[in-house]
């Protein structure tokens, strides 16, 4: 089947499958965290624009209140919390150094391969549509398990688990075409309560070493009295 014979909701998803793919990869490579913040918010903007278009195409109503939550918590609430928090820290200027970039730029294009090469055997069985966002969601998962290991910053490291959250989402919404009603508030309810936990572990980070850099925290030690 070629792009020019798939009808518009088909297209449309495949498309959203690739820019979220995206912005994984970009997010993997950006050094300023407000940058990798904004891409974030970005990726959580096209999930937005999925579900909304799953709701539309299969007549499912509940998915845009699913859509208007992740609009709310992961492209305004999470994202200005993260920013807020990179400003307070003062910074919005530093740059982070990546240890070997080449080589971890290349180890994700490698996992987005990979994706697609594990689920290649389902290729007869499935939809395109249902092997891409497959592909996509395992790629993203994995992108941020790599963005979480390469980066010092402790705000990288939220990035990085949410955009796991978000490709596991977007796995759901195309493969189920919407979750019941329940499920999807229920994990709207616990992303809620992951970035309140992440505020108060930024808190404690902030005021034992006054930095976000996990790195510091293998230099401190139990002292002896």
């Amino acid at each position: 089947m070629t792009l020019s014979t798939m009808d518009f909701y088909t297209q449309a998803i495949l498309s959203m499958a690739a820019l979220i793919g995206l912005t994984s990869f970009l997010m993997l490579g950006q050094s300023r965290l407000l940058r990798m913040i904004f891409v974030f918010a970005l990726q959580g903007f096209l999930l937005t624009l999925t579900t909304a278009l799953v709701a539309y195409s299969m007549d499912n109503g509940h998915l845009y209140i699913s859509a208007a939550l992740t609009l709310v918590l992961k492209v305004m609430f999470i994202p200005w919390m993260l920013r807020r928090e990179v400003i307070k820290m003062n910074m919005h200027r530093d740059v982070e150094v990546l240890t070997n970039k080449t080589a971890v730029m290349m180890g994700g294009a490698s996992l987005m391969v990979f994706s697609y090469y594990v689920l290649h055997p389902i290729v007869h069985t499935t939809t395109t549509v249902m092997l891409n966002a497959l592909a996509v969601s395992l790629s993203v998962v994995l992108l941020g398990m790599l963005l979480m290991i390469s980066h010092r910053q402790a705000i990288a490291h939220v990035v990085g688990f949410m955009s796991i959250e978000n490709g596991l989402f977007f796995a759901a919404i195309v493969a189920t075409n919407g979750m019941p009603m329940v499920v999807e508030l229920g994990i709207a309810f616990d992303v809620l309560v992951a970035a309140v936990l992440f505020g108060i572990f930024f808190l404690h980070i902030r005021t034992s070493i006054d930095s976000l850099d996990v790195d510091l925290l293998n230099r401190l030690h139990e002292v002896d009295k």
